[in-house]
């Protein structure tokens, strides 16, 4: 049976009884429906809906989609100026988490419905941190596909589903920070107080060199960063933001610290190290771990007590020290929206006046700890008098 004339598109009835309608695409190609019509009029209303969107111009290439989204996936981290960091993160998630279900199929075959079911399969068998981080890539990616017009609409459209809740860490005493410090010894106390006091990232800390410490000034420079990736090696780089770059002005009782640190551990030269292992080499977080794990157990700490969270320890103190949120915002090398933040200001002499804020709360709680033993001492002596 001939085809219907039609100002747009054809109609023509098979063998089988049933219509199979075609139409121009704008880019000239001759396509088919991707199914057959039970009745005439079905087959009109498809064509009709294929014209208003030419018309329209949302017309796109059906075919558009049929890319493996592995490759797309892999290509898509590779052309983002990522961090090594984050893109050895992203590789991990995509291998782990989103490649095992999606990688074999189509960009144009991934549904809402596929989406929902992955999210629910991931909750049964890893963390809600490592299920939200999965899908904003997931999201991300699909959203870059929807950029690129090689699908119609963004398949992960979950309310909510990128979002985490992460616990509530949890905060060290001024007591707990002296403990871990003598538990973790000399070569690495300084660390714990950097990381407690400053605060410092660990990535920033592997990055200090000798001639980043300010000995008259008692404070250190962040300018770097050097995380270490699972293979053990470190990716130099900069800083999480530029905020990230800054003086970490440091309590007055750690110039003692600083002091003994270069004269016995630091690396000689002004490039050198701040921090080296016991053989002189670049610490590895694989046997700083196993340090660290040592020094938690005896001080008493919980194991969900990471070395980071000694950062979210110096938060705290700061806050309660009387420093402001930009003071702390400072001091923690974060940043935010300038418009946010465009009529306060912190600069180097309050971060001063806030680690003399902190000098004076740690000396405080040193003083009343020794006070709360002497009086011990006392009451025993007392009783062994009787």
């Amino acid at each position: 049976m001939a085809g219907k004339k039609r100002r747009f598109g054809r109609i023509r009835k098979l063998p089988s009884g049933r219509y199979q309608a075609r139409y121009l695409g704008s880019d000239g190609v001759d396509r088919p429906a991707p199914q057959t019509f039970a009745a005439v009029g079905d087959a009109d209303d498809w064509l009709a809906e294929q014209q208003t969107e030419i018309r329209r111009g949302d017309w796109q290439d059906p075919d558009a989609g049929a890319v493996n989204f592995g490759v797309y996936a892999l290509q898509w981290v590779q052309e983002r100026d990522l961090s090594a960091t984050t893109a050895e993160l992203y590789r991990r998630l995509l291998r782990l988490h989103i490649l095992p279900t999606f990688g074999g199929m189509d960009l144009d075959e991934i549904t809402p419905p596929h989406v929902r079911t992955w999210r629910a399969d991931r909750k049964q068998v890893t963390g809600e941190t490592t299920v939200a981080k999965s899908y904003r890539l997931l999201r991300a990616i699909m959203e870059t596909a929807t950029d690129d017009e090689l699908i119609r609409r963004n398949a992960c459209r979950i309310k909510g589903a990128g979002k985490e809740s992460a616990a509530e860490r949890p905060v060290a005493t001024v007591a707990q920070v002296d403990a871990l410090a003598d538990a973790m010894g000399p070569r690495w106390r300084l660390m714990v107080y950097l990381a407690a006091y400053g605060p410092a990232r660990p990535e920033e800390q592997a990055a200090l060199r000798r001639s980043a410490v300010d000995v008259e000034s008692v404070g250190v420079w962040v300018r770097k960063a050097e995380p270490e990736l699972t293979t053990g090696r470190r990716a130099p780089g900069d800083t999480k933001s530029e905020a990230g770059m800054r003086f970490l002005a440091l309590p007055a009782f750690m110039e003692k610290e600083l002091k003994r640190h270069l004269a016995w551990y630091a690396e000689k030269t002004p490039g050198g190290l701040l921090f080296v292992g016991e053989r002189g080499k670049p610490f590895r977080r694989s046997t700083f771990g196993r340090k660290w794990r040592k020094a938690r157990a005896k001080v008493g700490l919980p194991e969900a007590f990471r070395f980071y969270d000694l950062r979210h320890t110096g938060h705290t103190l700061t806050t309660r020290s009387g420093a402001t949120l930009k003071d702390t915002m400072v001091r923690a090398g974060q940043s935010t929206e300038k418009a946010a933040l465009i009529y306060q200001h912190s600069d180097r002499e309050r971060q001063r006046e806030v680690a003399a804020g902190l000098d004076r709360m740690v000396q405080a709680e040193r003083k009343k700890a020794a006070a709360q033993l002497d009086d011990q001492a006392s009451g025993t002596q007392r009783a062994r008098d009787a």
